[in-house]
């Protein structure tokens, strides 16, 4: 009679355990970058649907991926932000791990921005420029070196006279894979002698650590606040964030182009990437919502044109690529192949 009574007890508390770890709310993570963009869109849902309001975190791309990959159950999130398109890598831990059923979903632009204080004048600055301000390791005298620079005037006269101190992205953000991509690769492929001295591939992309460069973290509203409390640092983060504290930041000219919506929007400006999310589609129909949410997301009035996510900073989509990505959402196409 006791082992019985004890067998009815596990029953119960495994039956309670199993109740409580169900799962009524969606669960995002992924770019600090996206996160504002989902927030808007999670607090819109949460008002006019029938579902609670999803619960999103901010973990940067990599950790987002990494989270996201990391298997099928209410245990693992269900979307991830991205400032990036998913990596071979990523992929293939998804697919390892049984996540193999994706939908991405492009839902706009978004320009990386070089800010510092409006109490400060506005830099105009070259991908050069910032590389070399920047890198790990720059050429002198046709040989590779460690960083020299301390100031911006040691790169170029005409640039201010005050040390290099920029804060940005971890590793693990998509906004740093980008920035490398399309500032610190770019910068390094108009170093002159920089292929003859080894200064190519993951060298370019290489961010000093001597001070110059300083990781704040996947908090772009801690750097916000850090630019105003010193006129002579720099931030680097996504258009929005510029967008949305305008009366206090500025973004530097690069290459002459100001990082302003509609220079983002026709691609005239040389530091813009696409934005992502993705949806893990073994949960749809499991994680109550899920549907309903993308397709809140992927409406005109949210990710149109004159929607309210290009009142917060994103850079709309051209008619015809918002189509084919409304349907791929609408559809819950597995459009992720390895």
């Amino acid at each position: 009679m006791m082992q019985k009574t004890l067998a009815l007890a596990v029953l119960a508390a495994l039956a309670v355990t199993g109740t409580a770890e169900a799962r009524d709310q969606i669960r995002i993570v992924g770019s600090s970058t996206v996160y504002p963009f989902t927030t808007v869109v999670a607090e819109q849902f949460g008002k006019t649907a029938k579902f609670k309001t999803p619960v999103i975190e901010s973990t940067g791309t990599g950790g987002g991926f990494k989270l996201f990959c990391a298997g099928v159950g209410v245990e693992h999130p269900d979307v991830t932000n991205a400032s990036r398109a998913i990596k071979k890598s990523e992929l293939e831990t998804c697919q390892k791990n049984g996540v193999t059923d994706i939908t991405e979903v492009k839902i706009g632009y978004d320009g990386i921005v070089v800010a510092n204080s409006k109490a400060a004048p506005q830099a105009k600055l070259t991908r050069e420029q910032i590389f070399l301000a920047l890198a790990k390791n720059v050429v002198v005298d046709g040989k590779m070196v460690a960083n020299p620079y301390q100031k911006w005037s040691d790169i170029e006269k005409s640039l201010p006279d005050i040390k290099i101190e920029v804060l940005g992205p971890p590793p693990t953000s998509g906004t740093r894979d980008a920035f490398v991509e399309l500032v610190m690769d770019e910068g390094c492929a108009k170093i002159k002698g920089a292929k003859e001295a080894g200064l190519t591939g993951k060298a370019c992309g290489a961010i000093r650590e001597d001070g110059g460069y300083v990781e704040a973290g996947e908090n772009d509203v801690l750097i916000v606040r850090k630019l105003e409390a010193n006129k002579n640092a720099f931030g680097v983060f996504g258009f929005s964030f510029l967008d949305q504290n305008a009366d206090k930041i500025q973004g530097s000219l690069v290459e002459g182009v100001e990082p302003a919506f509609e220079n983002i929007a026709k691609g005239s400006y040389p530091v813009s990437r696409p934005l992502f999310f993705y949806v893990k589609k073994a949960h749809v129909g499991t994680i109550p919502g899920m549907k309903e949410f993308v397709t809140e997301f992927t409406s005109e009035k949210a990710w149109g044109m004159d929607g309210y996510l290009a009142d917060k900073g994103l850079i709309p989509m051209p008619d015809a690529e918002r189509k084919k990505f409304h349907d791929a959402a609408a559809s819950l196409a597995n459009n992720v192949m390895m």
